[in-house]
């Protein structure tokens, strides 16, 4: 069932999209191609002036979106960041589609630089999806009761009953967010809240959302041909298509919104004329703001890097400095998107009429070679782009020499069809942008990996079911026979199309199936000691303390392709369960984490990782995992540690009571003597027998002779006879250090782990340690407040009334006693997995089973 959950969507936003395909031929069905061309010519340039206008105008008022979303946050961002990061955001959001995921993950890159953690970035776009949604509801119903007749044509419902309910609808709408606003209540409808933000920013916010449609509208509307109904009318059509296009999840809306369109249009109107408007207004509104926005980042790429391009225009402001940097990090899936519509482009141009039959010799034997070659080049090179742009989205760094000789090709290509100097300059533009993020294509993975996505799959589908419709439409007149196929002339233009989309599309199903038939490539390594004295190698040469409980034994090794950094994770149902961060060096993670996403969907599991820091946030953002936290660390600063001073009165006067009472505490390094671990044997044997359910895993130490030896041993003795210990994780350099596996006689557990830990810390702070953890005290530092994640609100609630399950709320306040410094620490899903069934499957792994846990 959740897989159908995860896989609808898609299904349903490619039937809509086939929908709208389908709307769209039979609404163009009477339209000639060569007739929108030649209205696309002869466009005025002061209607073109005038909609770059309105555009740069709708641009402004987006920007106003995260304007006031940084004032709804109560967030101190200066203005000059919030306007490239919400042009950066909108201008790569819009064209992409669904806008909340792609303009939020560039959100994030940027105004995490500036102190906005995660969740506050996912409120920035949560508020403007939502500002814009009721925003455009408002303004649509609103122009509907002024202008009951705009949608006749499209709605089943007479005028004069559309102007009393959308007039009620709007007013309605506008008195109950006017009301939430003003009396701060909140809204509940079944498990759903809705608040509004303070007057102020709730009715300026409705100004920035009229203020974008309006001008949005007016970008298309001017360049509408006479007979168009007046803005205002035209206005509601405009609000219902948007509304339309973002409803189906089409990126875009294409289809959807230009069947909306045409379909309101008054009779006599040329739909030729009305479908170049369109396509016009597709070029100005989205790539254009897109390709200056790519140009942009480009070109200060460039200047981050220093040389020539630094010297012409000096170095980036200070303030935008930590902007551009963020911006760089969205360059691979900003490549991949625009390899993958440059793709569709070349593929598209392959099937269009390239010459007039008046403009060439028929008998030009050597021009139809070159048209031939052109045209079956250009379709080649189209769907090689298409399959390169996944491998540049996943940063391989042959996907992006291949993507940029691809393009130099294709810019010859189109030379050799009739000298398109235009498509020419555009694939050499293409190619001179993506130089400046070389660095980011680091990766030496293959490209046959997930090539073969459902996501993937479904585009590429799309793609040529819309280039066979594509194909014709441009070339209706010409009556198919099987003589086409042979025939070779310089004015022969559908059959030099159609052999050029058969290469193309031969070129794709060739590679889908050499795609399917490639053998995995398994990074995985089964705890055996190779793997381990590997991973051992690689943990010495860091310092997070968790990283040591890979040699636990009970997890696989995930080793990246240089051998240099792992992830331990282990299996549990259809999900592979990394542990805390990935182990090496920064410059090793990336490649690694993306391999174990490949590698587990390959597998047909579900990557989830546990217990992650804040460190590589930004990755897991970018990665698409959704991040849920889960409970805190505790550590405490060691240069600063003393039981001096009055808050540790209690705890002191208990510690100088245990030495006085003859404890005593020492540190034994490895190898540790076979007497030695007889000793902890029993003392873990009798620990273990006063305890309820088998001994944990996973994400804590286990009572293992060969895993004890990697570690220093505490030991707390009376009189020579031991009685507590404790393995003690400190690897790299020692400044970070940990208590893992903490067991004592039962008789003796009276202030035990107290004083193992004062005596522990005082230890390691005179050797130069700089911080000791306590490790993580579950649950902790999640709040139930209104508006709050499920999750977030059903952990709050578990960790202050859920004693009879686990002791939560006291073993925070047992670790808050040594004043520790809180780090968060989280669970993180990718789409489709909810973090209740990921953190089932870590209870299993963590009890050993189904019996272990429930004997818990």
């Amino acid at each position: 069932m959740a897989r159908w959950r995860h896989i609808l969507p898609v299904v349903l936003g490619l039937g809509l999209f086939a929908l709208g395909v389908f709307a769209l031929y039979h609404l163009l069905k009477p339209v000639k191609a060569a007739d929108v061309v030649a209205q696309v010519r002869a466009t005025p340039w002061g209607a073109l002036l005038s909609a770059f206008a309105a555009t740069a105008a709708a641009y402004g008022a987006l920007i106003g979106y995260d304007w006031s979303a940084m004032r709804y946050l109560g967030k101190q961002v200066p203005l000059r960041v919030v306007a490239v990061g919400g042009f950066l955001g909108y201008s790569f959001g819009n064209t992409i589609g669904i806008s909340v995921v792609s303009g939020g993950a560039v959100r994030y890159r940027i105004y995490s630089a500036f102190g906005l953690n995660a969740f506050e970035v996912a409120s920035v776009s949560t508020f403007v999806a939502l500002a814009f949604g009721v925003g455009i509801t408002v303004i649509g119903l609103a122009a509907l009761a002024l202008h009951p007749y705009a949608l006749e044509g499209i709605l089943p419902v007479m005028p004069e009953t559309i102007r009393p309910w959308a007039a009620i609808g709007a007013l309605g709408l506008l008195a109950l967010l006017s009301w939430l606003s003003v009396t701060g209540r909140t809204l509940r409808i079944r498990s759903a809240e809705i608040s509004a933000p303070s007057p102020g920013i709730l009715f300026g916010q409705l100004g920035f959302t009229l203020a974008d449609t309006a001008m949005a509208a007016l970008t298309l509307y001017v360049l509408l041909p006479a007979g168009a109904p007046d803005f205002l009318t035209f206005l509601a059509v405009f609000a219902g298509a948007s509304m339309a296009g973002v409803l189906s999840h089409v990126p875009g809306g294409v289809g959807v919104f230009e069947a909306v369109i045409i379909a309101a249009m008054p009779a006599g109107v040329p739909l030729d004329q009305v479908a170049a408007a369109l396509l016009l207004f597709r070029i100005i509104y989205y790539l254009v703001p897109f390709a200056l926005a790519l140009a942009y980042v480009a070109l200060n790429e460039a200047r981050l890097a220093g040389g020539m391009v630094t010297r012409l225009l000096g170095d980036v402001p200070d303030q935008l400095r930590p902007v551009l940097i963020s911006a760089t990090s969205a360059a691979p899936a900003l490549a991949g998107v625009t390899a993958f519509a440059i793709g569709v482009y070349l593929f598209l141009i392959a099937l269009m009429p390239s010459v007039r039959p008046n403009e060439v010799d028929p008998q030009d034997l050597l021009a139809a070679i070159l048209f031939e070659g052109g045209a079956l080049l250009s379709a080649v090179l189209g769907a090689l782009l298409l399959i390169l742009s996944q491998g540049l989205a996943r940063r391989i760094s042959g996907a992006f020499w291949l993507t940029g000789a691809a393009l130099i090709a294709g810019a010859v290509a189109s030379l050799l069809n009739h000298l398109d100097v235009e498509s020419a300059l555009l694939l050499v533009g293409a190619a001179a942008l993506l130089g400046p993020f070389r660095r980011e294509f680091y990766r030496s993975a293959r490209l046959t990996r997930v090539a073969l996505s459902p996501g993937w799959l479904i585009l590429v589908t799309a793609i040529v079911l819309s280039a066979a419709a594509f194909f014709f439409f441009m070339h209706e007149a010409t009556p198919y026979s099987a003589s086409l196929w042979t025939e070779f002339s310089s004015t022969a233009n559908t059959p030099r199309a159609l052999r050029a989309g058969l290469a193309g599309s031969s070129l794709l199903l060739i590679a889908t199936v050499w795609f399917a038939v490639q053998p995995a490539r398994t990074h995985t390594r089964l705890p055996d000691p190779d793997a381990l004295g590997k991973a051992r190698a690689v943990i010495e040469g860091q310092n997070p303390p968790e990283a040591c409980l890979a040699l636990s034994g009970d997890k696989a090794l995930f080793f990246g392709d240089g051998g240099d950094a792992f992830l331990a994770y282990a299996v549990q149902g259809k999900s592979w369960v990394a542990y805390a961060d990935p182990v090496g060096p920064e410059a090793a993670i990336g490649p690694l984490a993306w391999a174990f996403w490949e590698e587990a969907y390959d597998n047909a599991a579900h990557p989830v990782l546990y217990e992650v820091s804040g460190r590589y946030l930004p990755l897991w953002i970018e990665m698409g995992f959704s991040l849920q936290k889960i409970g805190e660390e505790a550590v405490v600063p060691l240069p600063e540690f003393s039981l001096s001073g009055s808050k540790f009165k209690k705890m002191r006067a208990a510690h100088n009571k245990a030495l006085k009472e003859g404890l005593e505490f020492s540190v034994t390094l490895p190898p540790h003597a076979p007497a030695l671990i007889d000793d902890l044997r029993a003392i873990s044997d009798s620990w273990m027998g006063d305890k309820v359910g088998r001994e944990k895993g996973f994400s804590v130490g286990r009572f293992d002779v060969d895993y004890l030896q990697n570690f220093p041993i505490a030991l707390v003795r009376r009189e020579g006879r031991t009685l507590a210990f404790a393995n003690i994780l400190a690897p790299g350099d020692g400044s970070r250090v940990a208590v893992d596996l903490m067991r004592y006689l039962p008789e003796e557990a009276s202030g035990m782990m107290e004083f193992l830990f004062i005596e522990a810390m005082t230890h390691f702070r005179d050797a130069g340690a700089q911080e000791f953890s306590l490790g993580m005290a579950p649950l902790a530092g999640l709040e139930a407040r209104k508006g709050a994640r499920l999750w977030n609100r059903f952990g709050a609630i578990l960790f202050r009334h859920g004693g009879a399950f686990y002791n939560f709320e006291g073993l925070r306040g047992f670790k808050q006693k040594f004043q520790p410094e809180w780090r968060p620490r989280y669970v993180a899903v990718p789409p489709g997995v909810t973090p209740l069934a990921a953190l089932k499957d870590v209870a299993l792994l963590i009890a050993g089973g189904a019996r272990g846990l429930i004997g818990k």
